[in-house]
């Protein structure tokens, strides 16, 4: 297990060229890892330890019954929860079902818990690799080596002068490149989205009020008090087995079974529940904020001169006037990848250059 989760450090590997955001990587890279070791942890204890375990009677075979009840489902008794342990039930969720005025809540999902993990993690990762497929390496190509700014003053010029004629041969051209990108982020929102309605569905709608319900629980009364991670992740459950007696009359075994799978299952739910709302939340500021940048053009020369504060304002003025969204765009993605003094020198002729072009136009 420590194998595959140090084979996991691979997402972390430094890029030089930088061609998205911190957001965009903690919803593609962190939650991508995240998932995946919360699959591997859970697949090791689920398929190396024991996930559960039956208490039986009658000669049974105690494997067969696990077996069963572990394929199968187990089930509690949701007014049993409400009940006091060890005077009025025996454990939470778990009584005579013939004393109980609500149904069987039964329990299939522990088996899938490690693949839903996995196919949360493909889900997250795919912006990502739409991004790296939309993108093939543009930036790092225009950047040139630049982001180092220890280098020869005539490689520097000649690649300076590459990158200058570039943008002005096809200039207004990035606006596909910008809105590709934006695309993926709000992908990314409509991800996140989607996973708490699926896990809210895969949990019996019980996900979404998951994380409430846990801060609540010290503000409600003793005695009607109940640990809601106990309540949808339960650690003792009931199991009906029946089988043929010698004279073939069918005969019914309860077991009760302890579910120390759910003890992993319950924490890692807890931490995705929060982890999802808090990105969730930054994802929709990010997606308002690029709808800032588009719809909003006075914002890009402060944004631009925030990036790069070696370029003045005025600077940063009249390139944000002379280029549209998607030419921006690009620029300041360069501004994120290119030495600070390169840049500057880089804007500076970009602009002389610019007004050369739109010279004799007037």
């Amino acid at each position: 297990m420590f194998k595959l989760l140090g084979g996991l450090s691979v997402y972390f590997k430094y890029q030089p060229i930088k061609t998205d955001n911190a957001v965009f990587r903690l919803h593609n890279i962190f939650t991508t890892v995240l998932l995946l070791t919360c699959s591997v942890i859970i697949t090791a204890t689920q398929y190396v330890g024991e996930p559960i375990k039956c208490i039986v009677g009658g000669g049974l075979p105690a494997h067969v019954v696990n077996t069963f009840c572990w394929i199968t489902s187990t089930f509690t008794m949701p007014d049993a929860f409400i009940r006091e342990a060890g005077k009025e039930v025996a454990h939470p969720g778990v009584m005579n079902e013939y004393d109980s005025n609500s149904e069987k809540k039964y329990y299939t999902y522990y088996q899938w818990v490690c693949f839903m993990l996995f196919l949360q993690a493909i889900m997250c990762y795919t912006p990502k690799y739409l991004w790296d497929a939309f993108e093939g390496g543009l930036l790092r190509t225009i950047v040139m080596g630049l982001n180092i700014g220890v280098c020869h003053v005539e490689e520097k010029e000649k690649k300076k002068d590459v990158i200058i004629s570039y943008l002005i041969r096809h200039e207004r051209t990035h606006k596909l490149y910008a809105l590709r990108y934006w695309g993926c982020e709000l992908l990314c929102l409509v991800n996140i989205v989607l996973q708490l309605w699926i896990m809210d569905a895969f949990f019996n709608g019980e996900f979404l009020s998951y994380g409430t319900r846990v801060l609540g629980y010290s503000e409600i009364p003793q005695e009607e008090r109940y640990d809601p991670m106990i309540y949808v992740f339960p650690r003792v459950t009931k199991c009906t087995f029946h089988k043929y007696g010698a004279s073939g009359t069918i005969q019914t075994h309860d077991s009760l079974c302890i579910l120390p799978l759910n003890i992993v299952n319950e924490k890692t739910y807890i931490f995705l529940w929060f982890w999802y709302i808090i990105l969730a939340v930054i994802l929709v500021l990010l997606v308002i904020y690029r709808l800032v940048i588009i719809f909003v053009p006075s914002v890009r020369p402060r944004l631009l001169h925030a990036r790069s504060r070696t370029i003045a304002m005025e600077t940063a003025v009249i390139v944000s006037r002379k280029t549209d969204v998607g030419d921006w765009w690009l620029l300041y993605m360069l501004a994120r990848n290119m030495d600070p003094l390169i840049y500057r020198e880089l804007i500076s002729e970009l602009i002389k250059r610019m007004g050369e072009k739109s010279g004799p136009r007037a």
